[in-house]
């Protein structure tokens, strides 16, 4: 039976010269990994896995800072056939709980400065071992890994086994674990590798600038996968910088980002056509990208940036396309990807309904929610995405707004219920509504309006203050407005259209 280990089809996408450089560390120490160190060193911590005696679903939850290593981890995770479970690593103490109990791991992998706090959580709730790994290459983990073998066969591992678990945040403010299987991710790589034309090393070769977190399926999946598959090299930024990664840019090919970074590449003067002069794809999802971004960035940089869209349950679903460039439209996401199968679910008198999608990257279901996974699928086999949109007569699709309200802020998804259930923890609140209101470079800001309990006052600094300890920081709403009533429809119902409407102008919307 053929090994179907996702690492098994990005190991033989490696080039023959194994010493060739495959990541180049662009904003830091100057630091460079060659082919032969992904495989050597993955091999390694994968053979400190396998000497665990894990069950073959046993979880990885990291909790890292980016680094290189964190992504040879993740391979290794790969290779050693157990789940990887990335998390944001401005995570709270509170959200790390619920995300441990719930995931159960097996292992625990975090920053030193943080061991202290979260060992005692992962212990207390069974977890075996606890790791830590910086992004300075030190850390228990690399420690332990050294005394292992640089050579390993990847675990035999078929499509359908999952490869890793995305948490994405619900409508009740309880997050769910997406589970996304060896097939799901392989599949959609390959479409994406044809589709975006990535150019073999014959062609001249890309390279990618990798400027996005690890924790998220853009940075991690779409991103990474890209150049591992295609034997690309990457330009590594650990943390975003407009003038670095500009100063970078002649080196490189293409280009993943979210509409926050991009907005930032406009801010910055040394960003001009003569530095994307090399550059043949610029990219972005993860959020809506303001039209006024995009015709900005094609008039200051001489590229059109090709939108995409997908979510955490199916990797990527639409693309404008790569060629003719001229049939990328602002404010659409362009086509179903080869394979998959989209479509707008609303009475025929209407042309706006719910996006809803079926194909080879679509997860199996939620981690251990069996109900909620009945829930988002509809009696055919199709998965709702919980997003409005429109399709034109051509199949491209348009987003219209998402039906469970999450707020996209520099690429990060909020959900208003969770905010919601920490602000309600706060003294003196007795009424919450979290909403989003469009913002210039962060595409979206987190805007909370409260209304205070009889004879109570609320201070608006202080409780944003309060919350910054309790939740990561890109929920944190960026106003907090003290109001008498919320405004509800006849039903009770909370009319957070109008909130949103009445307070887009709070954070620079244009």
């Amino acid at each position: 039976m053929t090994n179907q280990n996702l690492y098994c089809a990005l190991r033989a996408a490696f080039p023959a010269d194994l010493d060739r450089a495959a990541i180049e560390c662009a904003d830091g120490a100057a630091l460079s990994y060659t082919w032969r160190d992904l495989d050597r060193a993955s091999a390694m911590i994968a053979n400190l896995l396998g000497s665990l005696a894990l069950p073959s679903d046993a979880r990885v939850l990291v909790h890292t800072d980016k680094s290189v290593e964190a992504l040879i981890l993740y391979l290794a995770v790969l290779r050693a056939g157990l789940v990887h479970v990335p998390l944001n690593s401005a995570y709270q103490a509170s959200e790390l709980t619920y995300f441990i109990d719930n995931a159960e791991p097996a292992v625990v992998v975090c920053a030193s400065r943080d061991f202290g706090w979260l060992s005692k959580i992962a212990f207390r709730a069974g977890t075996a071992h606890v790791y830590t790994l910086d992004d300075d290459r030190r850390g228990s983990l690399l420690q332990r890994a050294a005394h292992h073998a640089d050579t390993q066969a990847p675990v035999q591992r078929a499509a359908a086994d999952v490869a890793s678990i995305i948490y994405t945040s619900g409508t009740t403010g309880r997050s769910k674990g997406a589970m996304l299987s060896h097939g799901n991710l392989l599949s959609n790589a390959q479409v994406l590798k044809t589709l975006w034309a990535w150019r073999s090393e014959a062609d001249g070769g890309d390279v990618l600038i990798h400027a996005l977190p690890l924790f998220h399926v853009h940075g991690l999946f779409v991103a990474s996968h890209g150049a591992l598959l295609n034997g690309s090299k990457m330009l590594w930024f650990a943390n975003f910088d407009a003038r670095a990664v500009t100063a970078r840019l002649p080196e490189a090919t293409v280009f993943m980002g979210v509409p926050t970074l991009y907005g930032r590449l406009l801010a910055e003067p040394s960003f001009t056509a003569q530095s994307c002069r090399n550059m043949r794809l610029f990219i972005s999802g993860s959020a809506p990208l303001l039209a006024d971004t995009f015709r900005q960035f094609s008039e200051r940089s001489g590229h059109t940036i090709l939108e995409r869209y997908g979510m955490s349950e199916t990797v990527m679903l639409t693309s404008n396309p790569y060629a003719p460039v001229q049939d990328r439209i602002a404010g659409t996401v362009g086509f179903a990807l080869p394979g998959v199968d989209l479509r707008v679910s609303c009475d025929e008198s209407e042309q706006i309904g719910a996006v809803e999608v079926r194909g080879p990257s679509v997860f199996p279901g939620y981690w251990r929610m069996p109900e909620k996974t009945a829930e988002e699928f509809t009696a055919d086999g199709w998965f709702k995405t919980g997003d409005l949109g429109q399709l034109d007569a051509q199949g491209r699709l348009t987003l219209i707004g998402r039906s469970k309200d999450l707020i996209i802020s520099g690429g990060y998804n909020v959900y208003p219920a969770e905010v919601e259930g920490y602000l309600y923890e706060l003294p003196g609140i007795d009424e919450s509504a979290v909403i989003g209101v469009p913002h210039a470079d962060f595409g979206e800001a987190v805007v909370a309006v409260v209304v205070p309990r009889a004879g109570a006052s609320v201070d608006a600094a202080a409780c944003i203050a309060a919350l910054k300890q309790r939740i990561a920081g890109f929920k944190v709403p960026k106003h907090l407005i003290v109001v008498d009533q919320l405004p509800r429809n006849a039903m009770g119902k909370v009319q957070k259209a109008l909130l949103r409407e009445q307070h887009r102008a709070l954070s620079g919307a244009k």
